[in-house]
Order: C-alpha cells, then structure tokens, then sequence
C-alpha cells in the first residue's frame, strides 16, 4: 500500500506562544530573542508581522530593530514551549500512534492506516491545520507525501497554514526545480561542493551519477541521491520506537568572560547540578563527560573522558570536567561559553561495578541525599539549595532558560 505521510511544522512557534501569553501582542511585530546584556540578542522566532520587515531568524536584535522600529522583543519561555508542544503532539496521536517529533515544534505522521476512518492525507491535514487554530490558536503549514523526506520539503514550500501536496505524479515537477540545499541533510558545506560539481538543483541530484557522488560526499552521496528520487523508506517511528536519547547536556553562554579558575569551577558547579538532576529524572547513568569550551574570540575546543564507573552525582560531574579544564586549558583567553555533557548512557538498575578504594559517600546514601536536594528544589525553586559558591553568580543570567538541551526526538 502506497503509504501516506504528513510533515507538520509549527509556524512561528514561540512567537505564537507569546501572542497566546500575551493577546495584546497578537498583530504587532514581535521577536522572541535572548536578553542582549547577557550576550544572548539573537531572534530565535518572529511573528508574521516581524517577518514582513525582513526580520530573519538568527538576526542580532540591533539589526532586527534597525529593519523593524516597532520590534517587540520578548525572552523565552521554553516550559511553554514544551507544554504547548506536548499538546499539540496529543491532537496529532487523536489520528495515528506514528507520530515522530523532529525537534520541539516539528513531527511526522504516518496516516496510512488512518485514512479509512478520516480521510486522504490532504483531507487530514486540512483537519489539522484547522483543529490547531481552532483548539490551540496556533498554525502549521503541513507537506503531504509518500515519504518523509518529500513531506519535510512539502511543509517548507509553503507558509504559513498552508497544506502542500507531493505525490508521486508530481514530484519531479514541483520538487526537483527547488535548489538542492532545500533538501533534507544538505548543509553550506554539502552544498558548496555539489554546486562546484554543476549541481544546483534537487533535479541535478538526481540525475547525477552515482559513483561520482559517492567520491565526492561518501556514503551520503548516494543517499541524497536516493531522497532526490523519492526513494525513501525510513518508517515514521512510534513513541515507543524512538530511541534513547545519547547524552544529556547542559550550556551556557556566560554574561561576562571567565578570567579565573575560580569563576570557571563556579559555572561547571552549576552545570552539573542541572545535569546530574536530569540523570535522576530519567533514570540513567553517565558512563562519560565531555567539556566543551568557547574562548572569547568565538573559537572553541572540547575533551572527554570515561568513568571508572557510571555516575550521576553531581559532584563527580563537575570534578571530572574541573580535570579537564586544569589538563587543558591554558588561559591565553579569556572563556565566554561553557559546557557539560554527560554521555555513553545506561540504566540505572544495571550492573554496576564498584570502584576498590572508594572513600566517598556511599553510593546509595549520596543518590538519597542529592534526589532530596531535587525535590527541595522542585517545591521552593532552583535555587532554594545550592553550593555556598552559587549564592552569587555573576557570571549567570538571572532569567536563566537554558535547561532544555536534550536531543530532539530523544525520550530523555
């Protein structure tokens, strides 16, 4: 059976969740951004009316401001988003259990099976795309297609609440005009080398010889060229199907420069105590860390290294990165960004080994007493306990929102 698959991209996201926030903002060019005095002023979403300007997604708030002079900026609020997503998901699962997120504001759906009780796939996405104005105030524009790649395109060709169609009938007609970089997976960089060997369109890549682009990209030459042709397969996979999420990690991008050891131990303290939480949350162990730096001239350097022993504690979490930073970072600069991930994950009811000469607190003992700090934290706020060295951070922004770094479509 020819299958029927749905791409559907929320338009605008956290500009429309604002709007619901806030209704006086509805009609007014709005931009959700970071706070510029702490080193965040990049547009991260903008209404329509922003968008009309010329307001673009990644623009630094100055040059959005300069293109629109009634530009509202508004922080983030990724427990909104989260939320809002959830639900958003939930109407989705009212038509197929195939419902795949692909990042916080995007999902397939395979509707194969569904269209007997509501319809084609067009009929569905109509469905959709007025049930989520109607119950959520929200819009999405929706592709239709026989795979997920040619959905994905479909959902982009057209915005906002639009439904686009890409049949098989059609596809060569309306997809491979498109520049190749509108493909799934083709990057700048892949896109450099494909226009230096004359390919610029979808249509060039599918055309093109396959041995040729294997030389020139790999495995993955052969691979676009396939999705160029239609000829995907990958199914649209269950919520039970997805898979488990490789690392946790947690960053940030600092409100001054780090000139001391000292202040840097103080933000990998912080980092690891939401890590090492949201290890606990989700019932996993780290097996390893890595420690990802960004210099004060934008250039940036990362290294890891493996647990004797799986963890989640937040002191050993921020210990091992503490050793990373002494072993390697040599303080020529100044450092502006910080992060921590923990990854090689495992569950926590596993096999563990224990180390020989551990003089730490009992494995057990430390486990109670950091889930009973997680509770204290969830019912009087984050900062209800912390290390003495956290009461004052200078370095943090005080509206602090980054604590939403897993992978998408990750369970984690």
């Amino acid at each position: 059976m020819e299958r029927t698959i749905l791409h559907c991209d929320l338009n605008n996201f956290y500009a429309g969740v604002a709007c619901k926030k806030d209704p006086g903002l509805r009609g007014k060019p709005v931009a959700v951004c970071g706070n510029p005095a702490h080193r965040h002023g990049i547009v991260l979403s903008k209404s329509q009316e922003a968008k009309k300007y010329g307001v673009k997604t990644g623009d630094v708030l100055w040059e959005a401001q300069q293109k629109c002079p009634g530009l509202i900026p508004v922080l983030p609020d990724f427990p909104a988003y989260l939320k809002f997503s959830r639900e958003v998901q939930n109407i989705y699962r009212q038509y197929t259990d195939q419902v795949e997120p692909f990042g916080i504001d995007e999902c397939w759906l395979d509707v194969t099976g569904s269209r007997r009780l509501f319809g084609d796939g067009a009929h569905i996405a109509e469905e959709l795309r007025h049930r989520l104005v109607r119950e959520m105030d929200l819009t999405i524009s929706v592709g239709v297609s026989f795979n997920k790649i040619f959905a994905k395109l479909g959902s982009d060709m057209k915005k906002p609440d639009q439904t686009t169609l890409i049949s098989r009938e059609n596809y060569q007609k309306s997809v491979w005009p498109l520049p190749v970089e509108a493909l799934l997976m083709v990057g700048r960089s892949t896109k450099k080398k494909l226009n230096q060997y004359g390919i610029y369109t979808i249509g060039d890549l599918a055309r093109g010889s396959v041995s040729a682009l294997e030389k020139l990209l790999g495995i993955n030459g052969p691979k676009l060229r396939r999705y160029a042709r239609g000829e995907d397969d990958s199914p649209v996979l269950r919520e039970s199907e997805l898979p488990e999420a490789k690392s946790v990690g947690q960053g940030i991008t600092c409100t001054r420069d780090l000139r001391t050891p000292e202040e840097a131990l103080q933000i990998i303290h912080f980092l690891a105590q939401r890590v090492s939480r949201r290890l606990r949350e989700n019932r996993v162990m780290a097996g390893s860390l890595s420690l990802y730096l960004r210099r004060s001239d934008l250039s940036g350097l990362c290294h890891q290294l493996h647990f004797v022993q799986p963890c989640r504690s937040s002191q050993e979490l921020a210990q091992a990165a503490w050793e990373l930073l002494e072993q390697h970072y040599d303080w020529e600069l100044p450092i502006r960004a910080v992060s921590i991930q923990a990854g090689s994950l495992r569950t926590e009811d596993g096999p563990c080994q224990q180390a020989l000469w551990d003089l730490q607190l009992p494995l057990e003992q430390q486990e109670r007493l950091e889930a009973v700090a997680d509770q204290l934290r969830r019912r009087f706020g984050p900062d209800s306990i912390c290390r003495a060295s956290l009461l004052s951070r200078p370095a943090v922004p005080e509206i602090y929102q980054g604590d939403f770094s897993v992978l998408p479509g990750s369970r984690v």
